[in-house]
C-alpha cells in the first residue's frame, strides 16, 4: 500500500545527529507488549531526532501521530511494536510495526467514545500520506510528512 524507501543507517536507541552520505537519518525503537510508559519516551526521542526538521509545528504533528499509532499498537495487540522514523530531504516517514494481522480502519467516533477511536482519524487528517501493509507476521502502519530541515 505504501512506497518503500531505501534503508539507511539504523540506530537502536541512539539518535543520529544528521544524514550522512545522502542516506536518511533513521531511528528505531522496540517497545514491549503493553508498555504504555514507553510512549512518552518515544515522543522525546522523536523530538530530539526532529529538532532541526521542518516547518514550525511539523515535529509536534509527527510526535502526535507517532504516539497515536504506537498507542494503538500497544492497546490493540498482545505483542510489542517497533517504531521506525526516517528523515530525508523530502520529509519524514514513521512506521509502527506490530505482530498481528488484523488491519486497522478509521471510523468516525461517536460523542460517547470519549477519547477513544480518534488516532487513525488524526493520522488521516494530518499526514501527507499514510497507509497499512502486511509485513511478515503482522503489519506496518505508516505516515509521511513532507518537509525538510528548518
Amino acid at each position: 500500500m505504501g512506497r518503500q524507501r531505501g534503508a539507511g543507517p539504523v540506530a537502536d536507541g541512539r539518535l543520529p545527529a544528521r544524514e550522512r552520505h545522502g542516506q536518511p537519518a533513521q531511528w528505531r525503537r522496540h517497545v514491549g507488549a503493553a508498555d504504555l510508559a514507553a510512549v512518552p519516551e518515544v515522543r522525546r526521542a522523536l523530538r530530539e531526532l526532529l529538532r532541526h526538521w521542518g516547518a514550525p509545528g511539523g515535529a509536534d504533528v509527527a510526535e502526535l501521530l507517532t504516539s497515536e499509532l504506537l498507542t494503538n499498537a500497544l492497546i490493540h495487540t498482545e505483542h510489542g511494536a517497533v517504531v521506525t522514523a526516517a528523515m530525508n530531504p523530502a520529509g519524514l516517514r514513521v512506521e509502527v510495526r506490530d505482530f498481528t494481522t488484523a488491519l486497522p480502519s478509521p471510523y468516525a467516533p461517536s460523542v460517547d467514545d470519549g477519547t477513544h477511536g480518534r488516532g487513525l482519524v488524526l493520522v488521516q487528517a494530518l499526514a501527507d500520506a499514510w497507509g497499512v501493509h502486511a509485513h511478515g507476521v503482522g503489519k506496518v502502519v505508516w505516515f509521511e510528512l513532507s518537509g525538510g530541515p528548518a
